[in-house]
């Protein structure tokens, strides 16, 4: 029996997942860690936390696999978070991680250093709080002795590798998210880096996402359970990630995710970017291939704040359950899932969640329904600044752990207006990773061809013309709410 895993390293915990070669989900597990907020609107990580998790997940599937041989691995993970080693490769302080904000002033710099358009050219997004080139310019100016010491510059997923195989390496997917790469290029921009004052020898190397990138040493076996010199693959950002285990490989191709961020994301042939950078285009985890993404910060983390501070006592099952019965528009209740700030299509950190039209006769299930109706109208937002670039989203698939609600997937059906797909196998990113990991290790020749062996459809949700309607109702005056508020957003932020 042989055997590929993928790691997915989250942001509030790392799931490894053991497949058979027919993308067969055989056994997972799941290590959580915490997050650690300083100071209003920053988030942290503890990278050691990440590898500790890895180890238990990874122990766990080993000893599930005696029979047989594990051939490939790939990692995935939150993109754009900041570690940094010293010479002697211990973490010099916490992963500053995606859903930080502290770098407002940071990104400001770097647009007037290169340039709105220059780096528009290279880096296909403009200067955003959460992209790891602003957090490195913060340390530059606020941490210059954490700075001087650090030797090495890595992803959250790519310090696992490091730990897994002693390589400083990643991948273009992964990378495209630091702002340091050349989209187009795929390889680190000599101009942006010279520009911002950061030594090119800090960065890891650059690889295709399904290449090999290393095997696993001595050390790492020990502790994971997995054979010395076992593959591993390049991998992909969570993202990338998913829509390889989504099938979203080739043109025509999109899936919505709701984890703890939301994405709508699609496959191009050619790097396509809006203008005004509402939207995101990176390197996809097809080696030659673009990816375009729409991002709502906090998706699922919306309807996980709700749950533990107003419904700690149900589940998430039965919260659904509740919120099934309300109506359409959760009677004139709409909500602005704003918790983090927000990406596509505001691009404004200051921003912050709304109730709008709360009153004495809505219920917790009133407010339920109005989180997941106000996180769909997020990404339809999404899907029509897709559209406006002639893209195609009518292939549709949707994955994460929001996506396995009955209720959510046909509310964002009726408001997308299209039909949402729902795959076997719900372990997207990790699938993904793993179908890559099969490529490096010579189980697949192709990623397309891992996708067609792996990938299978479970259902469909088909979407309602009448209800679409209604929802575009309450999504007209829901895209007029940011706008009125902006101001308001930022006072607030300021006192």
């Amino acid at each position: 029996m042989k055997y590929l895993i993928g790691i997915d390293v989250g942001t509030s915990g790392t799931k490894s997942v053991l497949f058979d070669t027919q993308g067969k989900e055989i056994a997972s597990c799941t290590e959580e860690y915490p997050l650690y907020q300083p100071k209003n609107g920053w988030a942290e990580q503890k990278p050691t936390d990440w590898w500790e998790a890895v180890c238990k997940t990874l122990k766990y599937l080993t000893d599930k696999a005696t029979d047989g041989e594990i051939c490939g691995i790939g990692i995935s993970g939150q993109m754009h978070g900041l570690v940094m080693l010293d010479e002697n490769n211990e973490v010099i302080r916490n992963a500053i991680i995606w859903c930080d904000g502290r770098t407002t002033e940071e990104c400001r710099e770097i647009e007037e250093i290169i340039g709105h358009d220059r780096l528009m050219e290279i880096t296909c997004n403009p200067a955003l709080e959460g992209f790891t080139a602003g957090k490195i310019r913060w340390v530059q100016k606020n941490e210059p002795e954490n700075y001087r010491r650090c030797r090495h510059i890595l992803l959250p997923k790519d310090y696992i590798r490091f730990m897994l195989t002693g390589e400083y390496a990643t991948e273009v997917s992964d990378a495209s998210g630091m702002q340091l790469l050349d989209i187009a290029g795929r390889c680190w921009s000599k101009e942006v880096c010279d520009k911002l004052g950061i030594d090119m020898s800090l960065l890891a190397r650059v690889y295709e996402s399904p290449e090999a990138t290393g095997c696993v040493t001595k050390e790492a076996s020990v502790k994971t359970g997995l054979k010395e010199g076992t593959v591993v693959a390049g991998g992909a950002g969570d993202n990338a990630a998913a829509a390889i285990g989504a099938g979203v490989c080739k043109t025509g191709k999109a899936f919505t995710t709701i984890g703890t961020s939301g994405v709508v994301f699609a496959h191009t042939d050619k790097p396509i970017f809006d203008k005004n950078g509402r939207i995101h285009t990176f390197c996809c985890a097809v080696p030659g291939k673009w990816h375009v993404m729409g991002v709502t910060q906090a998706a699922g983390l919306s309807l996980n704040w709700f749950r533990n501070t107003l419904a700690r006592d149900i589940s998430y099952k039965e919260l659904d359950a509740q919120s099934v019965s309300v109506k359409i528009g959760s009677d004139k209740l709409i909500y602005l899932p704003y918790l983090m700030g927000e990406r596509t299509p505001i691009l404004d950190v200051n921003s912050r969640g709304v109730f709008f039209g709360l009153s004495a006769m809505h219920t917790r299930a009133h407010m339920a329904r109005a989180v997941m109706e106000g996180v769909s109208y997020s990404l339809y937002s999404c899907v029509e600044l897709l559209k406006d670039l002639s893209i195609d989203v009518s292939d549709m698939v949707i994955c994460g752990g929001g996506g396995k609600s009955k209720l959510w997937q046909k509310i964002l059906a009726d408001v997308y207006g299209i039909d949402v797909k729902t795959l076997v196998s719900q372990e997207c990113a990790a699938l993904g990773v793993a179908i890559l990991g099969g490529v490096a290790s010579g189980v697949f020749k192709t990623v397309e061809e891992g996708c067609d062996i792996c990938i299978s459809e479970r259902g469909k949700t088909v979407s309602d013309e009448a209800n679409h309607r209604e929802y575009m109702e309450y999504y007209g005056l829901y895209s007029k709410l940011y706008p009125a508020l902006k101001d308001s957003f930022k006072e607030l932020s300021a006192l």
